[in-house]
C-alpha cells in the first residue's frame, strides 16, 4: 500500500505547476494539514487510537494518518533511509529514541511542548549543537505506559498455591527474548533497589558484578522448579500466541503465574489479577515499593506546527479521556501519571492502577533503554541462557560478552540517559 504522503506529493507538485489562481481550492495546503503518525498499535488495538486522533482533528481541523506495524524499529529506520519518515513516530525504546536524538532525526521538543516532557519518561539529553556547545534537550513525550514487575494469576485457582508453575514464552518475532529480560531486571532491581539498578541500566555498572550475576542466578533458581524441559521450551513458545486464535499463556491449563505487564490483561477476564512479584517469588523484599515501568513515547520526525501540536495534544485530558473511553475494558490506556480515564474499571485495570498508585519508585525498562546493539545482546544472550541455565560456566561467558558490549559503548558515549529511576508524576 503506499504511503499517504507519498500520494500526497505528486499532487502537490501538479498544483504548483499552475497559476496561484488556478489552484484548486486546499491543493497547496493539504500537506501541511496532513500529519503521519507511525506507532506500534495493529488491529483491534489501534482502533481507539485512530479513533482518538480523529477527535483531535476535529478540535485542530488537522488530518492524521496512522500507519501501524509491529515491525517498527524497522519500518521507522527503512523510512528514514529513504528520506521519507513520518511526521511523529511512537516508540518504546529510551535507547533507540536517544540515538535518532544523537543523529539528528528526532527533533527537540518546541518550547511549548517541552515541560510535557516527564521523567522518568522522558529525560532531558545532553548533546553538542552545531557550535560545539553542550545544550540539554527533551526529545519525546509519554503517550502510554504499562507496569511492569507484576504477577499475573487466578486468585481462585488452588493449583496457583499447590502446584505454582510459571508461565514462559519467549517467542516474539524479531526481538524475542524480551520477556527474559524483563525477568532479570525486574529481579535485579527487586533485590538491590532502584539506586543499583539505575547504576546498571545506565551504563555504569558492570555485567560481570555480583547483583547482575546474582539477578540471573535467581531466575535460573526459579525455572528449575519447572523442570529440565521448562526453559528450553519456552525459547520457541510465543509470549501470548496459545494457536488456534486462542491469547494468554494463562490460558494454556500449563501454567499458573504469568510475569508480565499490564497489556497483557487484554487476554484475560477480571478472574485474571496482578500482584508485585515479590509475592510470588521467595526472598525478594516485601516492603520495596519500586516497579519497572514501560512506555510508549511520541517524537516528532518532521518538524511543523501541526507535529508540536499533536504531541501537546496526545497528552492533554481530553484526548487522554477520549482514547480511556474508546477502548475494550480490558485495553484501557495508563498514563504517565498512573491515570487510565474516568468512569468504571474492569477489576484487572483497576488492581493495576492501585499498585501504579502505591510506587514509590518506577523505572523505566532497562533493555529498551540501552542503546540497541547491547538490547540486542541482551536479549540473545537470555536465549542462550535458557538452553541450559544451570551451566555455570554458559552464564560467565554470556556475562563478560555483555559487559565487552557495554565497554565499547560506553566508550562511545552511547548511553545518553543518566537515570531511569523517579517518582510517578515527576
Amino acid at each position: 500500500m503506499r504511503s499517504p504522503r507519498r500520494m500526497l506529493r505528486p499532487a502537490l507538485a501538479c498544483c504548483l505547476l499552475v497559476t496561484a489562481a488556478l489552484l484548486p481550492a486546499g491543493c497547496s495546503s493539504e500537506e501541511d494539514r496532513t500529519v503521519v503518525v507511525l506507532g506500534p498499535w495493529t488491529d483491534e488495538e489501534e482502533r481507539p487510537f485512530v479513533e482518538t486522533l480523529k477527535e483531535i482533528g476535529k478540535r485542530t481541523g488537522h488530518t492524521y494518518v496512522y500507519e501501524g506495524t509491529r515491525s517498527l524499529t524497522e519500518t521507522l529506520a527503512t523510512q528514514l533511509r529513504t528520506d521519507s519518515p513520518p511526521d511523529v513516530a511512537i516508540l518504546n525504546g529510551l535507547g533507540e529514541l536517544s540515538e535518532y536524538a544523537r543523529e539528528g532525526s528526532a527533533k527537540p521538543l518546541a518550547e511549548d511542548v517541552a515541560g510535557l516532557a516527564l521523567g522518568p519518561w522522558a529525560q532531558r539529553i545532553t548533546l553538542k549543537n552545531q557550535q560545539g556547545e553542550w545544550r540539554q534537550h527533551s526529545y519525546w513525550v509519554p503517550v502510554r505506559v504499562d507496569l511492569k514487575s507484576i504477577v499475573w494469576s487466578r486468585p481462585g485457582d488452588r493449583r496457583t498455591a499447590a502446584h505454582p508453575r510459571w508461565c514462559l514464552g519467549m517467542a516474539s518475532g524479531a526481538t524475542s527474548g524480551w520477556p527474559g529480560t524483563d525477568w532479570v531486571e525486574d529481579l535485579l532491581l527487586q533485590k538491590y533497589g532502584p539506586t543499583v539498578y539505575d547504576a546498571w541500566a545506565t551504563g555504569d555498572l558492570p555485567w560481570t558484578s555480583t547483583p547482575v550475576r546474582r539477578a540471573w542466578q535467581a531466575w535460573r533458581d526459579l525455572l528449575a522448579k519447572d523442570g529440565p524441559k521448562a526453559a528450553e521450551n519456552a525459547i520457541s513458545t510465543g509470549f501470548e500466541y496459545l494457536g488456534d486464535g486462542r491469547y494468554g499463556l494463562l490460558n494454556s491449563g500449563r501454567c499458573t503465574l504469568e510475569h508480565q505487564g499490564s497489556f497483557i490483561r487484554r487476554h484475560y477476564a477480571d478472574d485474571v489479577l496482578p500482584a508485585p512479584t515479590h509475592t510470588f517469588v521467595p526472598g525478594l523484599p516485601a516492603d520495596r515499593r519500586a516497579f519497572e515501568v514501560s512506555g510508549d513515547m511520541a517524537a516528532v520526525f518532521r518538524p511543523s506546527a501541526a507535529a508540536w501540536e499533536l504531541l501537546a495534544a496526545l497528552t492533554s485530558q481530553p484526548a487522554r479521556g477520549e482514547w480511556a473511553r474508546l477502548a475494550r475494558p480490558g485495553e484501557r490506556p495508563f498514563f504517565s501519571d498512573g491515570s487510565t480515564g474516568s468512569g468504571q474499571l474492569s477489576a484487572s485495570t483497576a488492581a493495576v492502577q492501585k499498585l501504579f498508585r502505591a510506587a514509590d519508585k518506577v523505572c523505566f525498562d532497562a533493555s529498551d533503554a540501552m542503546p540497541s546493539t547491547l538490547r540486542g545482546a541482551f536479549q540473545r544472550a537470555v536465549l542462550e541462557f535458557l538452553q541450559d541455565p544451570q551451566d555455570a560456566r554458559l552464564l560467565d561467558g554470556l556475562l563478560r560478552q555483555l559487559e565487552a558490549e557495554r565497554l565499547t559503548q560506553h566508550r562511545a558515549g552511547a548511553f545518553a540517559l543518566e537515570h531511569l529511576c523517579g517518582r510517578l508524576g515527576d
